[in-house]
Parts: structure tokens; sequence; C-alpha cells
């Protein structure tokens, strides 16, 4: 220790000198007991200055060996609760990310009554523009088709004419007339061609064959895409109020909302229109028409009578068991084909209620969006995908077979205004069966009060109904 003490500067042999002496006196104090406590810190005291810091160099390397353990035990926990305050703060930082997580979504959640963050002119940019093109020659080739099937059954089953195989008619027969009724709708569209004249005089075949006025309805089903989601002003399917609900009788409410009479409704709304509606599609001065359009449905009424005179003179001559086997049960299952399909089209959609709307909430664009796409398995190519319905409600322009297209294209834009469609499980859509009788079950009525209104249920009625397996 001295040779060391030797060879170092003075000043810091000074500083280990006394170092070593207050060690000393340190064990010295430890053998002799409390008096050598009470001298060091007499000593210690000494060496302080006025200001209370230590007085010299040796004194201020004591202080801080004697003062800084001390300090870091205020300033720092030890080590396990250390641990405990990171995992709290942790705790907290993931309590309060969650939180503000459930904040975000609540504020996001998507309600179909809400107006939507585009404009119908953003989806018409995202169509392509191909797809607004109509050929006429396509579409009378679908025509051509579906004319050809038509006889080719007709043909088939009067010449079989076995018990057997009249079902499989009726059920095959029936479709194709439904087919014929969705190229006719392209015609009062404008989809059909470019050609007004040969729109009429498509349109007028196919409709007068199955006894559809074609001016008529081509007319009110211009209304209903007017004013779709309206609930005074829409023409089909519409919602009736709560006020008109119960002025209607216990019969008429059991015949509207159970099977199979609703989707018998057809003829009864091409001659009375719906509850609380008044006029015919068959009579020129009926309320749906403006006095420049009497001509046009007297046309289309003519040709009806022309299509039943013959349907009369074919009983007379074949029979009447022929003509109901051959076309009267085929038109009955068309009938039933075009009622579950617009249903389905405005109600009955599976993830949330479709809205209402009245007054200033109600626009073209809002009132299309509450459409519903649906699949039909095999059954789509053959009514040329007319289940394909949101993008033909805004944009009915479009012919029927670009419609898949664009939909597809419009899709990012809609975003969570189309609702994806149920795919069928087979090459029948039996899954949409059980999707109209829930509909018919809830979807009775609608408030006599507000903007934006949905579908409420009738709960005595509901407790008639047969309760589902």
């Amino acid at each position: 220790m001295q040779v060391f003490m030797w060879a170092c500067p003075p000043p810091f042999y000074k500083a280990c000198w006394c170092w070593q002496e207050q060690r000393n006196t340190r064990r010295r104090g430890g053998r002799r007991g409390g008096e050598g406590a009470v001298a060091r810190h007499h000593h210690h005291r000494l060496s302080l200055s006025s200001s209370g810091s230590p007085a010299t160099a040796v004194d201020r390397i004591m202080h801080q060996q004697t003062t800084t353990p001390t300090q870091l035990q205020t300033t720092t926990p030890p080590y396990p609760q250390n641990k405990i305050m990171r995992h709290q703060q942790q705790q907290q930082r993931q309590e309060e990310a969650a939180a503000a997580k459930a904040t975000e979504d609540s504020r996001f959640v998507f309600d179909a009554g809400k107006p939507p963050p585009f404009r119908i002119g953003d989806v018409r940019a995202a169509v392509p523009a191909h797809c607004w093109r109509k050929s006429s020659l396509r579409s009378l080739s679908y025509v051509a088709r579906d004319v050809a099937v038509v006889a080719g059954l007709a043909v088939a089953a009067a010449a079989l004419d076995t018990w057997a195989l009249w079902p499989i008619y009726w059920a095959a027969q029936g479709t194709m007339f439904w087919a014929l009724f969705v190229l006719g709708h392209d015609c009062g569209h404008g989809s059909f061609s470019d050609s007004g004249t040969l729109n009429s005089a498509v349109g007028h075949l196919l409709h007068s064959f199955i006894l559809v006025p074609y001016h008529g309805w081509r007319i009110s089903h211009r209304t209903h895409h007017q004013n779709h989601g309206h609930i005074e002003r829409d023409e089909s399917w519409h919602p009736i109020t709560e006020k008109l609900y119960r002025q209607l009788e216990p019969r008429t409410k059991k015949l509207r909302f159970t099977v199979p009479f609703p989707l018998l409704a057809f003829p009864v709304y091409l001659w009375y229109r719906s509850p609380g509606k008044n006029g015919s599609h068959f009579l020129p001065s009926s309320d749906l028409f403006s006095p420049k359009e009497r001509a046009d449905v007297m046309l289309s009424t003519t040709c009806c009578c022309v299509m039943l005179a013959s349907l009369l003179a074919m009983a007379c001559a074949f029979g009447p068991l022929h003509l109901l086997k051959l076309y009267a049960v085929p038109y009955l299952v068309f009938v039933m084909w075009l009622d579950l399909v617009t249903y389905l089209h405005h109600h009955g959609s599976p993830e949330q209620q479709l809205p209402w709307y009245r007054g200033e909430e109600w626009s073209y664009l809002r009132g299309g969006l509450t459409t519903v796409d649906r699949d039909y398995g095999w059954i789509n190519n053959i009514h040329h995908d007319i289940g394909t319905h949101v993008i033909h409600h805004l944009f009915p322009q479009i012919p029927h077979y670009h419609l898949v297209e664009a939909t597809k294209a419009a899709r990012p834009v809609l975003g969570r205004y189309y609702r994806e469609p149920h795919k069928s499980a087979g090459p029948l859509p039996l899954h949409l069966f059980g999707v109209l009788l829930r509909s018919l079950r809830v979807d009775h009525f609608v408030s006599d009060h507000g903007d934006v209104v949905y579908y409420q249920t009738d709960h005595t009625l509901l407790d008639q109904h047969p309760k589902r397996p």
C-alpha cells in the first residue's frame, strides 16, 4: 500500500491516505462500540461547509459513496416492483387500445338507411363502357332460343301425353313462360334494342302470349323504377302502412301473408293494382296512365284480347283439358315465378332490414340500393340473370347479358350497400323458399310516421302461422 501511494501524484495520494485512515477508524469504531460512531458523526459534520456540501474533495467522495445508494433507492424501485409496474402499464395500454377500437367500430356501424358516401355518377363511371351497348341480333337470338324451347316442349308433351311426364312439362314450360316475360320486360326498358319499334313489336308478341298487357305493364313498371323504395309512390310490392293494415279484413291479411296466395298475386295486380291504389293495367282510363299513353294501353289490351280469343278457339278445337294441360298450368307456374322473384328483389334480406323512405329522405339512388340480388342456380341463365337486380334497378338500360359484369365492376363502389347473394347449394334455388316464408312471417307493415322506416310484425298474425321445424 505504501509503495502504491508513493508512486501516485500528491493529490491522489492524500485522498487515498485519508480514505485509509477513515477505513481504519470505522474498524476501530466497530470494536469500540458506539463511541466510534459518535466520533465519525462529529467528524462528518465538521467536514461540511456552511452551504451543506462537503468541504474538501475527499469529503465529497465519501459523501457520494454514502448518499448515492440511498438516492437510488428512493428513485428506482426494486426489480420485482418494476416488473409489476411494467405489467400494469402494458395492461393499461392494451385496455386503452381496445376501448379506442370499440369506439371506432361503433362509429362505423353500417346503417343501410343512411345516405351512401357515393353518388350515382360514381357507380355509373365504374361500369365498363361496353356494358351499355345493346345488340339487337344478340337479343333476338335469346328470343329465338326461348321460343324454340317453348314450342319443342309443347310438341313433345302433346305427342307423349302421359301423366307421368305432365308435371315435368308444367314446371319446365312455366319456367320458359317466365323467361319470355323477362325478355319482354327488357323491351319495356329499352335494353333489348336501340330501336323503339323493335322493342314494341317483340314486347307485344312475348307479353301478349302470356296475357300481360305490354304497354300497361311497361308504364306501371317504369313508375316502379322511378320511385323504388318510396312508400307512397312505389308501384309493386311496396309496404302498406299500419293504418291501412289495421283496416284490412282478417281474411285479406291471411291471404296476403300465407303461401301460396302471395305467389298468385300477379293477375290480381294487373286487374286491380295493390291495396290502397286504384286502377287497372287493362283500362286506358286508369290513374296509372296519362292521356297521351291511353292509345298505347288500348293497343296492348287489344293484343291480350286476341290471345285470349285464340286460347278459347284452342279449347273448342282440342278440348278444355288439353288447353289446361298445355297452357293453363304452365301459366300458373309462370305467375308463381314472377311473384317469387319480384317479391324477393325487395324483401327478405337475411343480414339486415331493408329501409323504406318518405319525403326528403328518398332519392333515386337510395331507393335503388334497397333492392337485393338473388342467386337461382341453373335458372340464372334460363331467366336471363334477372336475379342480378341492384344494377338493373339503378341502370335499367343495361342489357341483361351485361348485368353480371356490370355488377362485378360496381361492387367496390357500392361497398356494404351491396348485399352479396347467398349461392344456391344445388342447381335449383331451394334455399329461397325459406327466405320467402320468413319474410312473410315478419314483414307485415311499416309505421305511418317517419321518413326512414322498416317493416314491423303483427304478432297476432304471426301466432296463426304454422311453426317452422
